[in-house]
């Protein structure tokens, strides 16, 4: 939400505004990342105590683990406990690259017929990082882990959504000593993303997020052919056949489609189930997701939270009344929570779904899942 230069964060439960920010200036983006060059020199100088800051940072997540978790579930809506997990996750990647990353950058000698051939792997420099909102830590930290550890430098742009968490994880850093310029918080919407992308500081871009936006970062950083990695959207396919071990499958299949309430990117999103186990893993799919609770995200016993944003809500909607008049059937969920404020939707399963529906091609960031009965054909 932006008017007038500002970004506002809004609470996905509540629809409470939770904060307000002034979107940054080109000039300040470039400063920052000015900043981020002039660190970068003195930065790569020393492993050792980076392999220190990595762990000390480490430390400072699980010490902050709630009031971060707490963070992350009001900006976005995440269940605590999903929020919880994904603080420690983020601990454990940043001791995962401390031990390890010297070991994984070693220089590799390789037979060819040169008389000598090493694999040297040598720092980029400055990296921008345009980073999403539904893991709003490790999104940016499995990146800047392994990047940090061998001397990069980052200028992290978070999701207007999660500015919040954004801020937090520079603080993180500032509090354990990283020296200035390492990592720094860029503080605005999407339109700062081009100026950073543009900085002639930067050396590098990676960027978490869907297709579209995606197709338009790589053209502009590669058109100045600086370095791009990309993640981006998908419509995962979680295939049951007849000789799955049902009870384990639905399980899964629960975990894989309503994690994050649906909203991630490897999320399975597609289930094709053959023909002749498909009623009795329906059942009991169907069974399970109806045992989900839906509520309070920062209640410890809450399964799906919000979806992010009033967007998110309308969009998954839409998808699910599409596929209704494509001849789809509901067996559990298909609306929104009347009654309450924040944007809620029941969790779904559709049936009858055929792979020629939208809700078929189309990625589905959110609790719905479509299912597709296969028929197995016999090899001849």
């Amino acid at each position: 939400m932006n008017e007038q230069g500002k970004v506002k964060t809004v609470n996905p439960a509540t629809e409470e505004v939770l904060n307000e920010y002034q979107i940054m200036t080109k000039q300040q983006i470039n400063d920052k990342a000015r900043n981020a060059r002039n660190a970068f020199d003195e930065w790569k100088k020393d492993a050792n105590k980076r392999i220190d800051l990595l762990h000390d940072f480490a430390n400072q997540l699980r010490k902050d683990k709630e009031r971060l978790a707490r963070t992350a579930t009001n900006e976005m809506g995440k269940a605590i406990k999903e929020s919880r997990s994904e603080v420690e996750k983020c601990a454990w990647v940043m001791e995962y690259y401390a031990n390890n990353g010297q070991i994984l950058s070693t220089d590799e000698v390789i037979n060819t017929d040169a008389r000598k051939t090493v694999i040297k792997f040598q720092p980029i420099g400055v990296i921008g990082s345009i980073m999403p909102w539904n893991f709003p830590y490790w999104q940016a930290l499995r990146f800047a882990a392994p990047s940090l550890m061998v001397s990069n430098t980052i200028v992290l742009k978070p999701s207007s959504a999660t500015m919040q968490c954004g801020i937090e994880i520079e603080k993180a850093f500032d509090n354990v000593g990283l020296p200035d310029g390492v990592l720094q918080t860029l503080v605005g919407d999407s339109s700062i993303a081009e100026s950073l992308i543009d900085s002639s500081d930067v050396n590098a871009v990676t960027f978490t997020g869907s297709v579209p936006v995606g197709a338009k970062v790589a053209q502009r950083a590669t058109s100045q052919v600086k370095k791009t990695v990309l993640e981006l959207g998908g419509s995962d396919p979680f295939i049951v056949c007849e000789d799955a071990d049902i009870d384990k499958a639905s399980d899964g299949a629960v975990k894989g489609r309503f994690i994050n309430c649906g909203q991630s990117c490897i999320a399975s999103k597609r289930f094709i189930v053959v023909k002749k186990i498909a009623n009795e893993f329906i059942e009991k799919f169907v069974q399970k997701v109806e045992g989900l609770d839906v509520g309070d995200p920062l209640a410890d016993d809450t399964d799906l939270g919000p979806l992010v944003n009033a967007g998110g809500l309308k969009k998954i909607d839409s998808q699910v009344k599409e596929s209704i008049k494509e001849g789809a059937e509901i067996l559990t969920g298909g609306e929104q929570m009347e009654g309450r404020k924040g944007y809620f939707y029941r969790p779904t399963v559709l049936k009858n779904v055929t792979p020629k529906m939208h809700i078929a091609q189309e990625e589905v960031f959110g609790p719905v899942a479509p299912i597709i009965v296969a028929t197995m054909k016999s090899k001849l």
